[in-house]
């Protein structure tokens, strides 16, 4: 295995539930790996769209009734609070996104804003469509909240998003979290362990046929 520091491109959304299932244990691999996470924060819609996908309420109902039944399996797994049916889902996460691009632009440590923008969905039922709540929750967690809601209408942060979604797409992301390590891609934090022992043994990457 290199002596490189291993880096992980991690594409999300705030609104994803999956990511924020995986968002503690990710983050402890990434600590003992001493790996570098590469944040890109997407469209989780337009992925979905382009890949096949559906949001939740348009999913046939053995679906989204079964997707019920997995939450409170992973809640009990991880040890997590989490709501089934959060009040302020699905919220618009772009203001959110670009304030966390517009903190990355900066270079602050956003590890701790990303897990409490996850959780505010899907534990403490806040709205982060909402700038004084995102305001807070920066500022909460070692961020500048009225800096950042500053900067978030800069159009380029907009672009950014926008071209992190279509990269997101180009690579065959369909859904999220997405890991990708190597260029080998692991879709749904249940692929973590799958993760770590590919950054363990060091083998080579698997990666996918083009589309």
């Amino acid at each position: 295995m290199s002596d490189s520091k291993p880096k992980i491109e991690y594409y999300f959304s705030f609104i994803s539930l999956w990511s924020y299932v995986g968002s503690h244990v990710f983050r402890d691999l990434a600590q003992r790996h001493d790996a570098e996470i590469v944040y890109k924060p997407v469209d989780l819609l337009a992925v979905f769209a382009a890949g096949g996908g559906k949001p939740v309420k348009e999913r046939a109902l053995p679906r989204q009734a079964y997707r019920l039944v997995e939450m409170q399996r992973w809640r009990d797994i991880r040890g997590i609070d989490l709501v089934l049916h959060p009040r302020y889902y699905p919220a618009d996460p772009s203001l959110a996104h670009r304030m966390l691009l517009a903190a990355l632009r900066d270079g602050q440590d956003v590890e701790t804003f990303v897990h409490a923008c996850l959780r505010a969905v899907w534990a403490d039922e806040l709205d982060i469509a909402d700038p004084a709540t995102l305001r807070r929750l920066a500022s909460a967690n070692g961020l500048d909240g009225d800096r950042l809601s500053a900067q978030a209408p800069d159009a380029e942060l907009g672009r950014q998003e926008a071209a992190l979604t279509q990269e997101a797409i180009a690579r065959q992301v369909f859904g999220a979290p997405f890991y990708f390590y190597r260029d080998e891609p692991f879709w749904g934090q249940d692929r973590l362990d799958l993760l770590d022992r590919a950054i363990s043994s060091g083998r080579p990457p698997i990666t996918a046929p083009s589309a």
